[in-house]
């Protein structure tokens, strides 16, 4: 099966995604795929190799590869590079290509950082998520907070200049004063970038179930509010930008490269298993089974579940909502030369009503939510779609 598409987008560079689908155990909390039979991992990266050479990728050359998972830093560097290779082999990239690392802290030493980094990744994700051990255990982490600090330092003396820190607050209990001091560490490390992640309860998910058990309190709305301000004050303070809601960076050249494509509706390729892949109008994703991925590429076939033809209106609303997750915003002239629609004579007076809660600022070429309104940017994005559908 190959997929004949057109970059109709225009967009000179895409990105390229790898998803790793191995972890020593889950984490409670995520419900990303992934599954913890280590054994599959040999043979995983001579099929992932297969797939690359099927799929049919988009117009023009790559300037990201981002490797995620699961846990990809479970892979050894062999592996690593073998994937790397393989990629540089099979697809254009250009000379400054951004390559991200998903790294857990409790999976790698510094000698597999120095490998890592040898063999071209030269960006690093860092899931630290807290430097409180209790909350480390709540979210059923494999490293400890001593085991996190490690990791930052390992990486720096590994030669990575492109570090992000991820973290993750909103637990039950958390007080504005422990948050800050999770904050405060994570500075102090000068990382490049800080993805500040609030915690949601996904359906399917262990936390989900223990949750609607009574096994915990959630965190309170109006607490949730205060660490959200708070974390943007803080970083402000410490010359970090909040491009994306969760998101900030150091400087824009800090800014995830392949992470702002989905935001933006640029064309990404997406490999492994439950990997999703777009080419302006058309999505489409693979099977979240590993089973699955060998058979289809064993016998020649690509391991795509399904493919969505998206409509004009659908586009329209997905630009929206996307949109609004950055800082920028959205671009109402971009948006009509897109879309042949004026923003404001189709959305005007759902702008103005949003403007007047204070939860939308809005000039002749930029829509942007205020900080009141990323609290609230699911609701707002859904009136939006609302107004599209209407």
């Amino acid at each position: 099966m190959r997929l004949q598409l057109e970059n109709k987008g225009k967009t000179p560079h895409a990105g390229l995604y790898v998803h790793i689908p191995f972890c020593i155990r889950k984490c409670p909390y995520c419900d990303f795929y992934s599954i913890t039979d280590l054994g599959e991992m040999d043979g995983f990266v001579d099929v992932l190799l297969r797939e690359m050479d099927l799929v049919t990728r988009p117009e023009g050359a790559f300037d990201t590869i981002y490797i995620g998972g699961g846990t990809p830093s479970l892979l050894t560097p062999s592996q690593l590079t073998k994937i790397l290779e393989g990629a540089h082999a099979r697809f254009g990239f250009t000379q400054d290509v951004e390559v991200t690392l998903e790294v857990n802290p409790g999976t790698v030493s510094l000698d597999s950082l120095r490998a890592f980094a040898e063999a071209g990744v030269n960006r690093v994700s860092l899931g630290i998520q807290s430097f409180d051990d209790q909350l480390l255990k709540f979210l059923g982490r494999l490293h400890s907070a001593q085991e996190g600090r490690q990791a930052v330092r390992w990486v720096r003396v590994a030669g990575v200049e492109n570090v992000g820190l991820d973290l993750i607050y909103g637990l039950p209990n958390q007080s504005p004063k422990g948050w800050l001091e999770d904050l405060k560490e994570a500075v102090s490390y000068g990382p490049e970038h800080l993805s500040c992640y609030m915690l949601t309860y996904e359906e399917g998910t262990p936390l989900y179930e223990w949750w609607k058990a009574g096994r915990f309190r959630a965190l309170d709305e109006g607490s949730v509010r205060e660490l959200f301000e708070v974390t943007n004050d803080f970083l402000s303070s410490r010359g970090y930008d909040q491009y994306e809601i969760s998101n900030f960076a150091r400087e824009k050249v800090f800014r995830s490269r392949h992470n702002q494509k989905y935001w933006s509706h640029a064309p990404y390729t997406g490999l492994g298993p439950s990997a999703h892949s777009f080419v302006w109008p058309k999505r489409w994703w693979n099977h979240c089974s590993v089973s699955h991925y060998f058979e289809s590429l064993t016998s020649g076939e690509l391991p795509v579940e399904g493919m969505e033809d998206l409509s004009h209106n659908q586009l329209m609303v997905e630009t929206v909502f996307l949109g609004l997750r950055t800082s920028d915003g959205v671009d109402p002239l971009q948006f009509k030369r897109r879309y042949k629609v004026d923003f404001f004579d189709f959305f005007g007076d759902l702008v103005e009503r949003l403007e007047a809660k204070g939860l939308l600022a809005a000039s002749f070429d930029r829509c942007a939510l205020t900080v009141e309104g990323m609290l609230l940017s699911d609701t707002v994005a859904g009136m939006f779609a609302d107004h599209v559908g209407e």
